[in-house]
């Protein structure tokens, strides 16, 4: 096994070496590429992103793109085994797949900052400005911001109202969390939520134990005395061998501990993994000194260029005369590359890392952490799309520094994690928004403009329309603030208002509805023409994809509608509130279910081979792969069962009225999906059974084809290349994943901005001359 002590979750700046570019004192010009073509982007990560057939030089005629590329009987046109709409589907056929690369400038930087960050934080060699770590900020990082863990004290509650990070012990003021400190036998050991306080024992129900957060426990958190539950001066040997007490509500819930007494640290989850060029210090990457970035994947003129990333390859190199640059601020890289080019905002910490850096919960925001043997450990979390599809636009040849020559910009807000965290600590701010984090995140998400718009020229060029901003959690862009309503808005929930016009959460504190118009405007939730639905994340599953469920024939599907979830009220553990799912999964209950409900009343039309229950199965994956429809309804806003269905290849029946799932409106989901209105849920079985087996071979077998599009497998690629630079073996995930080749969410992505790019009727406006790498054909505004 690999030793890992040098990427342990540290909070102390190590001194890493740096690999200095040696440079002559004339001009030189590197005009070779740097590596074999047998190591560019497509070879060394996978054919899975963008294949690149000859150019066909008739194209640069006008072509009748209708006769050329003729949609098939469900009106869609096929390209790279997905069915599209016709005019994306043309368009690609004809011009994504004949797009040669262009030269783009990038600009290495080279520029140094105030006392080098004071080892607080990482210097930005473009601007010269800090990106200081969390709990640290001003020039050059040197001012202390002192995080409080608790709120304002009284006499009733002398540690303040609960929060997470209420804490009777040491807090950490860098980054608002609670550990047992300075004479203390383990002074890095968390003292987590109710670990510190006085437990009460209730009566009822069942005798749940409540903590009372008026009432310290601290004689027994620092107790030395074998006989009492102790927890910070507890020996784990002693503990484990059963000679010493320890208190059972103390637990390792910080990222980097293991072990039931945290005796184990191990790598936190950071960007990329800081790219290899830095360590990850509980969410922030401090990188080795001549690189930069959030994920430390940006060289500075200081870098090995053979250790340049591979979208900055092949390069062609000029170095500045030593004459008239003894310490040159920055160098320029010609890279070809192919279009569209995302530019990626460079945002204060506040809105991304220190989220990550400070979190409470290790699973909170992220789509993976790591194990005691820094073995990775795939994430549950729906919302770790939003980290998934960042790290690829990073890792991305389509990534560009030159926002001049930039097609897209992408603005990363996490705002997953400050929903997510919004009780953490007090900084966040959430009481100011009267306990609404639909109101937190709007506020967030407004800042985030108010910086890019102050402190860089392009969104103005464009009032931001060429602007990326991704909303991962339930409710989508509906608190979306105005200023930023022009831009594409990636999100999981597509609801355009035209039937549920107000907020459809259950749950009071993502509610957006009085949201003044003053902040949010009166825009819908989804814009169908700009904006676009991408898929929730899903877990690697290694075992589904060695059986190939996706894949499993018509003949060995025995049920013929299936739905396994939440169903409200009537249900045992059922969610109490009537709003739930907008009453959808109730009224599909209340027709077909299959489960008794508190009353042992199954549904009015309960059928053999229908299957409606609340009742989560350990055969989940199984049963799915048994069926031939399967139920994709909402949950609190959106849920993930429309990848459920996609993953185990069952073809969706979409219930929801004018809401869109994951590409909705690129992709010709009659090809491939049943919709059926609100209205029509006690004709389900009918309608559903209506379908010839012709039609149902034909929906499956597109299934088949486009599954790889609802799986983020370029994010899951990466981190296989992480740990195989690390470890001799690959576990299980990596084996099956590594198999897949076809295009997936990022690609995908991608192939959407392409099109759009030369779509979009706003572009008319833009006079930008730029080289696209296409035939003029393909440079038409519509087709």
């Amino acid at each position: 096994m690999v030793s890992f002590k040098s990427l342990k979750c540290s909070w102390s700046l190590a001194a890493i070496p740096a690999s200095l570019l040696v440079v002559a004192s004339a001009v030189h010009l590197f005009l070779t590429p740097l590596f074999p073509s047998s190591l560019d982007y497509f070879g060394a990560r996978g054919e899975q992103s963008l294949g690149q057939p000859p150019v066909d030089g008739s194209l640069d005629l006008n072509i009748d793109f209708d006769s050329r590329f003729p949609s098939d009987f469900h009106g869609a046109v096929t390209y790279r085994g997905a069915p599209w709409k016709p005019q994306i589907g043309r368009w690609l056929s004809g011009c994504d797949s004949v797009t040669k690369e262009v030269d783009i400038v990038e600009s290495i930087g080279g520029k140094s900052c105030k006392h080098d960050c004071g080892g607080r934080g990482v210097c930005n060699r473009d601007t010269g400005q800090c990106r200081c770590f969390h709990g640290y900020s001003g020039e050059g990082c040197s001012e202390n911001l002192q995080l409080e863990c608790n709120l304002p004290s009284s006499s009733e509650m002398p540690f303040g109202p609960w929060l997470v990070s209420t804490c009777p012990a040491h807090c950490d003021k860098t980054r608002a969390m609670c550990f047992c400190g300075e004479g203390t036998k383990y002074p890095n050991r968390p003292v987590a939520e109710a670990c510190g306080f006085t437990i009460n024992l209730l009566s009822e129900p069942e005798g749940t134990k409540i903590p009372d957060w008026s009432k310290a426990d601290l004689e027994n958190v620092y107790t030395t005395n074998r006989s009492r539950p102790g927890w910070c001066n507890v020996d784990p040997k002693e503990a484990y061998a059963h000679k010493v007490k320890f208190k059972e509500e103390c637990d390792c819930k910080y990222d980097g501990h293991w072990g039931r007494f945290c005796e184990t640290t191990a790598e936190c989850s950071c960007v990329n993994q800081c790219s290899g060029h830095g360590y990850c210090r509980g969410g922030a990457c401090s990188c080795d000194n001549v690189w930069y970035g959030i994920d430390c994947s940006i060289p500075s003129v200081s870098s090995s260029i053979k250790e340049w990333p591979l979208w900055l390859r092949p390069s062609t190199v000029e170095v500045p005369d030593k004459s008239t640059a003894d310490n040159f601020a920055s160098i320029n890289a010609i890279v070809r590359k192919r279009r569209p080019l995302i530019y990626v905002y460079d945002l204060p910490p506040d809105f991304n890392s220190h989220l990550l850096e400070g979190r409470h919960f290790r699973f909170e925001c992220v789509n993976r952490i790591y194990s005691d043997m820094n073995r990775t450990l795939w994430t549950n979390q729906l919302y770790g799309s939003q980290m998934a599809l960042y790290e690829s636009i990073l890792a991305s040849p389509h990534r560009t520094l030159n926002g001049n020559e930039a097609d897209y910009f992408f603005i990363p807000v996490f705002d997953s994690c400050i929903i997510t965290r919004a009780d953490d600590a007090p900084y966040l701010s959430l009481r100011e928004h009267m306990g609404l984090r639909s109101s937190l995140a709007l506020d967030f998400y407004k800042k985030a403009y108010e910086y890019i718009a102050h402190h860089y020229p392009y969104w103005n060029i464009s009032s931001g329309r060429d602007h990326i901003w991704f909303f991962a959690w339930d409710e989508g862009a509906c608190y979306a603030p105005k200023e930023i309503w022009n831009s594409m808005m990636l999100v999981h929930w597509g609801n355009t208002n035209s039937k549920h016009n107000h907020s459809t959460t259950a749950y009071w504190g993502d509610i957006w509805d009085d949201i003044s118009s003053h902040r949010r405007g009166n825009h819908p939730c989804f814009d169908p023409e700009k904006d676009l639905v991408l898929p929730a994340w899903k877990k690697p599953e290694p075992g589904a994809v060695w059986l190939k469920l996706w894949a499993r024939p018509r003949k060995e599907r025995t049920t013929l509608f299936y739905f396994n979830g939440n169903l409200g009220p009537d249900y045992k553990n059922g969610r109490p509130e009537d709003t739930y799912s907008m009453g959808i999964r109730q009224n599909l209950a209340a027709e077909f279910g299959s489960t008794p409900n508190k009353k042992g009343m199954l549904g009015r039309q309960h059928s053999a081979n229908v299957t409606v229950t609340p009742l989560r199965s350990s055969n989940y994956f199984e049963e799915l792969a048994s069926s031939v429809f399967c139920g994709v309804l909402p949950g609190d806003g959106w849920s993930g069962r429309m990848e459920d269905s996609i993953h185990q290849g069952c073809v969706p029946v979409i219930i929801q009225d004018g809401i869109f799932l994951p590409y909705e409106n690129v992709l010709n989901y009659r090809s491939f999906a049943v919709r059926i209105t609100e209205d029509e849920i006690p004709n389900l079985v009918k309608i559903l059974r209506g379908i010839n087996e012709t039609e149902v071979e034909s929906m499956l077998a597109n299934v088949r084809q486009i599954w790889q599009r609802f799986l983020y497998l370029d994010s899951i690629l990466l981190e296989a290349q992480r740990q195989r630079r690390l470890f001799p073996d690959d576990e299980d995930w990596a084996v099956e994943f590594s198999k897949l080749s076809e295009d997936d969410v990022f690609a995908t992505f991608i192939q959407i901005l392409h099109y759009k790019l030369h779509t979009d009727p706003w572009r008319l406006h833009l006079n930008r001359s730029k080289e696209y790498g296409l035939p003029k054909s393909c440079l038409r505004r519509s087709y």
